[in-house]
């Protein structure tokens, strides 16, 4: 008991106690660090983030995936979110046209921001056959990520970020981007299979996000109802496009969860047409939660109602 008492009473164990008390406790010494705070502006970004980062990052995305990218409005959380993180992951090309202005307002110094479309080779939305033409983005439209060979360039954005910030862990980095890229090529084999048997391949957009798919996936976009995002179609346009669609026989009409179902279902009662509701965004609709949810969902629809209206 003498020999306890004296230890503990003794200057040199006192004061390695007061110092035990502002350690970590023994195993959290070997322990990794934080994950790399990482804030998307849309939940594909999201998805492909968290496929490449793993245990290794923490990623907000600023959009859900039944809102509409064109039209978002930063929230006060946005703030915090941006002010906090060390990357920022954007698809660029003028799709997230706010994203300059909370980055400035938000941003802290070391905050970087990786444009993901970079090296994509893009398409520039053809004019349809009267006078309105539709410019969606400087360069070409912006809806790459529906074409997953542009995921995989996207991909490759996103791991040299990371592997940038956090170089100690550019192994698994790596390894994720590798078994990623094997199922996303898995998944696009089998669509591509699949709608190699469709006798008819045409269809009426809702809005011009389908290029990258259609090109992909061997689909026919024949016209479009919003040639540019956030105007209303003129009363000429959507007479053209019924004309256009009982003349030519198309019996699909591709909308979009996160836009309004009134003017494709105008289109539908005008001329017997069928409307099917897909997402270009994760989580848009039940069973969309990942990217590759989302394009095997988006593809098996859309060649079903082709098939289903022959």
């Amino acid at each position: 008991m003498f020999l306890v008492n004296y230890v503990w009473k003794s200057p040199v164990f006192s004061l390695l106690a007061v110092l035990a008390g502002f350690l970590p406790p023994f195993g959290a010494i070997t322990e990794a660090r934080d994950p790399i705070p990482v804030v998307v502006t849309i939940p594909v970004l999201k998805d492909l983030a968290e496929q490449v980062g793993g245990p290794h990052v923490r990623v907000t995305s600023l959009l859900r995936g039944y809102e509409n990218e064109h039209t978002y409005s930063p929230k006060p959380t946005d703030l915090v979110a941006v002010r906090k993180a060390r990357l920022l992951l954007e698809i660029g090309m003028g799709l997230e046209v706010w994203v300059s202005s909370l980055v400035k307002t938000a941003g802290g110094r070391s905050l970087r921001v990786v444009t993901t479309s970079q090296g994509v080779e893009l398409i520039r939305d053809d004019a349809d056959a009267h006078d309105e033409t539709h410019h969606e983005g400087e360069a070409g439209n912006p809806h790459i990520w529906l074409d997953p060979e542009n995921v995989a360039i996207m991909l490759r954005h996103i791991t040299q970020a990371f592997i940038e910030v956090d170089p100690s862990h550019t192994a698994d980095y790596q390894a994720n981007r590798a078994a990623y890229l094997r199922r996303l090529g898995q998944v696009q084999q089998e669509l591509l299979e699949r709608t190699q048997r469709l006798p008819d391949r045409r269809f009426i957009a809702h809005h011009p996000a389908w290029p990258y798919l259609a090109k992909r996936f061997s689909f026919q976009i024949a016209g479009t109802i919003h040639l540019q995002s956030g105007t209303e179609p003129s009363a000429y346009h959507l007479q053209f496009l019924i004309e256009k669609i009982r003349k030519e026989n198309i019996k699909v009409v591709v909308s979009e969860v996160q836009l309004s179902q009134r003017l494709p279902e105008l289109l539908a009662r005008e001329t017997k047409a069928h409307v099917v509701v897909l997402t270009a965004m994760p989580g848009g609709l039940a069973g969309t939660e990942t990217y590759l949810d989302m394009l095997r969902y988006d593809v098996l629809q859309l060649a079903g109602a082709l098939e289903t209206t022959s």
